[in-house]
């Protein structure tokens, strides 16, 4: 299936064509057999660290099982190309691109081009848009390169947490609005040795195995008995912050473990450009660079006004661009450290080879709050006023956000009262969410978050990025307002490892999608009803987030970060005709089942 089909072969049955392509095991990521390594036969030559630079209209990737060791773990892995991370392909707005994915591992692949507008069918998700390259295959992506900035590419199977990923850097084929002396790539990332097979398994069989600050009877955290009792009545935890965290994993900047020594130069004076990419399975990281603040100039590869922070949280999938000054020093630390402070990814600015700067200690672990227990009652719910859309325009017969409720489902949780509070309270929730077992917490006051730093990152004692803080460069094209709101609740039961959206896990073949129609605009309002925070990610498409940014400037984002208990709203020009994924972007939710398939119709040219 190349570029050139894309316009007339869609007109099949979706279901023949999932099934018949395998594609929905390779998304839900178990597959019809297990691949060698997860067998414990794998083999292969160790991954280099770092990523070599493709460019050029027509590149080949090759795909090959790998080890991979930093620190003292070694463990398998996938490389494209040889490296882990995969190459940078450094590109130009308006070239045309060619790349010919080659498969010489063990199992189906795919490439993803994260937040590159694309035609659907050069999307790279087998069960939607394509089948898995599998063994000895190879697949040709073809496509035009309609703008500019910081991107990456990635597997969208297993394989991507073991390294199938890489950046990419579109050059604007005008001048650059923010020159710069020198242009760094830092990608974050996670890596573990156990295959992500059994990691998966392991998440499904026990609650929470790879927490290990969770709170016991001898434990030091700033907790008072009765907090401690409330938390037990709620049969939940404070410490809940990440599913997967530093006793199993490796945190990388561009594939360089903490101890491997990661540079970048620089000369005191220059302007350096550093280009954050989180490409982790499971891992929000906080960004700082002690003693030196950052100027935000770009996120999700779009550019925004500039903010000057000392610190910003970044989500699975989300990039943000900035740019430094570093002067006074002869090094200084990057440090990533991920959210639940567990353990952190560290790389040196430095004037010269060897120098070091001091690294910050961990800092001591956050602890969920009332607001991430959706009970923040002291802000309201910025749902309807977050923005500027006048309501008296939408057509209020065609919303579909679920507005009436009904009563608890005898098959879901029972409610576990606190007073007159209730964690699971399912007469909360519209009509539209599928009330059961996979359900096991419901927000009592989903109140906007937009303005929230991210989990423990409220009273550190500098400016820390918010979302409120951004506002797009330019003026959108589209000013119109959307006709309709669509509610999407963000749901899983945390002791079972169940992962949804609307309570409907995505195992199988969908027959109800989510609908838009070409060129519509709708207001998408995500609720999440769960303590975790959840990067969400919608292929194909940017939308404006509704964060009270000057009309016509709201920033544009292709992935958002609805924080614990709370919701975000973001605009939407549906004007990517095609079928596209809408997931979470924490790997292991994803392949549980959070995850839906977005449709927009009718394919430009006519019907079907």
């Amino acid at each position: 299936m190349t570029s050139s089909s894309h316009s007339d072969s869609f007109a099949i049955d979706r279901r023949k064509f999932l099934t018949r392509s395998a594609g929905v095991a390779s998304l839900i990521g178990l597959g019809h057999s297990v691949p060698g390594w997860a067998r414990g036969s794998h083999s292969g030559t160790l991954a280099r660290k770092g990523s070599d630079v493709l460019s050029g209209e027509h590149l080949t990737m090759t795909v090959a099982d790998a080890s991979f060791a930093t620190g003292s773990r070694h463990g398998p892995a996938v490389t494209v190309n040889g490296t882990l991370p995969g190459p940078l392909l450094r590109l130009r707005e308006g070239q045309n691109l060619v790349v010919d994915l080659e498969n010489n591992s063990s199992m189906g692949t795919s490439i993803h081009w994260h937040g590159l507008l694309v035609p659907f069918l050069m999307d790279g998700v087998p069960g939607v848009t394509m089948a898995a390259v599998e063994p000895g295959e190879r697949f040709r992506y073809s496509f035009p390169i309609r703008q500019a900035g910081t991107y990456w590419w990635h597997a969208h199977t297993l394989q991507e947490p073991m390294g199938h990923y890489g950046p990419i850097i579109i050059d604007p084929a005008d001048a650059d609005p923010h020159p710069v002396d020198r242009d760094y790539v830092v990608m974050l990332s996670d890596w573990s040795p156990m295959d992500p097979h059994t990691l998966m398994k392991k998440l499904k069989v026990g609650e929470a195995p790879f927490n290990y600050q969770k709170t016991t009877a001898i434990d030091d955290y700033p907790l008072s008995g009765a907090d401690r009792r409330m938390w037990a009545r709620m049969r939940m935890m404070p410490t809940d912050i990440a599913d997967v965290s530093a006793p199993l994993y490796s945190y990388l900047l561009n594939g360089h473990g903490p101890e491997d020594g990661l540079e970048f130069a620089f000369n005191p004076g220059e302007r350096v450009r550093l280009r954050f990419i989180n490409g982790s399975a499971m891992t929000f990281f906080n960004v700082r660079i002690p003693g030196l603040p950052m100027t935000v100039i770009a996120a999700d590869g779009q550019n925004v006004r500039p903010v000057e922070v000392d610190e910003f949280q970044i989500g699975n999938a989300e990039t943000y661009d900035v740019i430094i000054e570093p002067s006074g020093a002869d090094a200084f630390a990057i440090v990533a450290e991920a959210m639940d402070r567990s353990g952190m990814g560290l790389a040196m600015l430095t004037r010269h080879t060897g120098a070091r700067a001091a690294v910050p200690p961990l800092r001591d672990p956050p602890l969920l709050t009332m607001a991430d227990m959706g009970m923040n009652h002291g802000e309201m719910d910025h749902g309807s006023s977050g923005g500027t859309m006048d309501h008296s325009a939408m057509d209020h017969s065609a919303m579909d956000h679920g507005a009436t409720q009904h009563t608890p489902s005898a098959a879901g949780p029972a409610p576990m009262n606190m007073g007159s509070m209730s964690m699971r309270d399912t007469s909360l929730l519209p009509s539209s969410v599928k009330v059961g077992p996979g359900i096991d917490m419901v927000s009592m006051n989903p109140v906007d978050r937009m303005g929230d730093p991210g989990i423990g990152l409220n009273d550190v004692g500098h400016r820390v990025l918010n979302y409120r803080q951004l506002v797009s460069a330019k003026m959108h094209s589209d000013m119109r307002q959307p006709t309709r709101m669509k509610e999407i609740h963000l749901t899983g039961n945390m002791e079972r490892y169940m992962w949804s959206f609307d309570g409907k896990k995505f195992s199988a073949v969908t027959d109800d999608p989510i609908r838009f129609a070409f060129n519509e605009r709708v207001r998408v309002k995500l609720v999440n009803d769960t303590m975790m925070a959840h990067p969400i990610h919608l292929h194909g498409h940017f939308f404006e987030l509704v964060n009270d940014a000057p009309q016509g400037h709201q920033p544009l984002k292709h992935t958002v970060i609805v924080q614990p208990g709370g919701s975000a709203q973001f605009d939407l020009t549906a004007n990517e005709p095609g079928d596209w994924a809408f997931h979470c972007h924490l790997m292991y939710h994803m392949h549980s089942g959070m995850f839906q398939i977005v449709t927009v119709r009718p394919l430009q040219g006519g019907d079907e």
